[in-house]
């Protein structure tokens, strides 16, 4: 599936980039992992749920029921990593930063694997 190789290269890239965030490392490495994370999740459920689900329009159905579920799912996430990284002693707006960037170019290949279900069979 060509939308989880790109999905785990930005996750891959992301991350690695919080080694150049100097003294907001830690924050930033929360931030870039937990977005990562969370797509990764949300990705592998919507193909999960897209390979149980039987015509197009339900396959559809299924990726846009886990996009809800994984952006309500995100927005307690978040709430609590913000939470703790601000406990921790870490860098909260580096935290903030390294999780939204991503997080958007994310959202774009969720809804790219969305609308190629719209297009194409899964299968083929």
């Amino acid at each position: 599936m060509k939308h989880l190789f790109f999905a785990t290269t930005l996750a891959i890239v992301s991350v690695a980039a919080t080694l150049a965030a100097g003294p907001y490392r830690d924050g930033a490495l929360a931030g870039a992992a937990t977005s990562s994370a969370t797509a990764l999740a949300s990705l592998m459920l919507m193909h999960w749920g897209v390979r149980r689900s039987g015509g197009r329009s339900r396959k559809i159905r299924a990726a846009l029921q886990v996009v809800g579920v994984s952006f309500v799912a995100r927005v307690l996430v978040v709430a609590a990593a913000t939470f703790a990284v601000a406990h921790s002693g870490a860098n909260v707006v580096a935290f903030v930063i390294a999780f939204f960037i991503p997080y958007f170019a994310f959202a774009a290949i969720e809804g790219a694997y969305v609308y190629s279900l719209t297009r194409a069979s899964v299968f083929g």
